[in-house]
């Protein structure tokens, strides 16, 4: 009997617009959630704590947790202060930090994970995994997709620009993943799940054809859903292959090399991006990838986030040792040194000034 349909796991509810937070009690009700009330709520001492005085009385059954960071260390602590609440559901609600570790904590104790996010920096809102520092460095950690989705265009336009920008590199940088992914298929035979690349592939064209910017819903809206449906897609493919190639090999280099310099994950992503499309043969798209990252305010050459020229060829040559087994066109190239130079001097010529 051949299989007709298959379950996709994907949050039951996906809320995006302006003032969805202040619904968010009631949501949770009518989509059966938490018709209690009895919520555990993790917040940052930063922009979580301050959406918690607007919220909490709309919230009587809740208790609030303040996450100190984003350590695997915070993730297990907080699953330890939640045990024993007998809590219908844990919200998160802050950045990526604080939903990673909530993530990982409801995941800990069983329970679903309902992401309320203050900013749009990058896909990891609605995708099955958590990224925790740990002892070793940086580490990805499996957990369930969450069961519930809610993003206030008002709150996104109150945090600060970056954060919307990063997460624009992130969502662009997409098509480049997925690129990677169909030449292991072409080279190594590597399966492909056909609707993972469609999502993830389509979010980042929607992104990147947008006329709009930063100040305008109607792009919030098309970035939110974006990275909406890229942490879908992940969860359909089982992995991060439909949103992680040669361009987030790049941005884990300059992680790892340059810690202390590293800028944000989707400028460093976006940026690798559009170098990769070059290095791929796609100089079309390359140059489109980077005006749009520059419309946006998002750099498309290493000095424009202080790196120098041999800093960004050491990441390039050091890039396909972040992600072992992973084929991307770096690896499928094997550039060296000189052969690196030479094509990034032709990337500038092509993108323009």
């Amino acid at each position: 009997m051949p299989v007709l349909t298959r379950l996709i796991p994907s949050p039951v509810v996906v809320d995006i617009r302006p003032g969805a937070l202040d619904d968010l009690a009631g949501v949770l009700a009518d989509e059966r959630i938490s018709q209690s009330g009895r919520l555990a709520v993790a917040v940052s001492g930063g922009s979580g704590a301050k959406l918690r005085e607007r919220i909490a009385p709309s919230l009587p059954g809740a208790t609030w947790y303040e996450v100190g960071g984003g350590t695997l260390d915070d993730a297990i602590r907080l699953a330890g202060d939640m045990k024993g609440g007998r809590f219908d559901a844990v919200v998160g609600l802050g950045g990526g930090k604080i939903i990673d570790c909530a993530k990982f904590a409801a995941a800990r104790v069983g329970l679903p994970l309902v992401a309320v996010p203050t900013n749009l920096a990058h896909d990891g809102l609605c995708s099955p995994v958590a990224t925790l520092d740990n002892d070793a460095g940086r580490g990805s950690y499996g957990v369930p997709n969450p069961i519930a989705v809610l993003i206030d265009l008002d709150v996104i336009r109150e945090a600060p620009a970056r954060f919307v920008r990063s997460g624009i590199g992130d969502a662009i940088s997409n098509i480049n993943s997925v690129a990677d992914w169909e030449l292991s298929n072409r080279v190594n035979g590597e399966k492909i799940d056909g609707l993972a690349a469609a999502m993830a592939r389509q979010a980042g064209e929607a992104v990147l054809r947008h006329p709009g910017g930063i100040g305008d819903n109607d792009f919030l809206q098309v970035l939110a859903e974006a990275l909406v449906l890229t942490g879908i897609s992940m969860s359909i493919s089982g992995d991060s292959r439909p949103a992680s190639g040669s361009c987030h090999e790049i941005n884990h280099a300059f992680d790892l090399l340059f810690p202390k310099r590293a800028a944000s994950h989707g400028e460093q992503c976006g940026l690798g991006a559009a170098f990769a499309m070059y290095l791929r043969g796609a100089h079309e798209e390359s140059a489109y990838m980077a005006e749009v990252l520059r419309r946006h305010g998002l750099p498309v050459l290493p000095e424009e986030i202080g790196f120098t020229l041999d800093e960004f060829v050491r990441a390039v040559e050091f890039a396909p040792e972040t992600r072992p087994g992973r084929y991307t066109i770096l690896e499928h190239l094997d550039l060296k040194t000189n052969q690196i130079k030479d094509i990034y001097a032709d990337y500038v010529k092509a993108i323009g000034s």
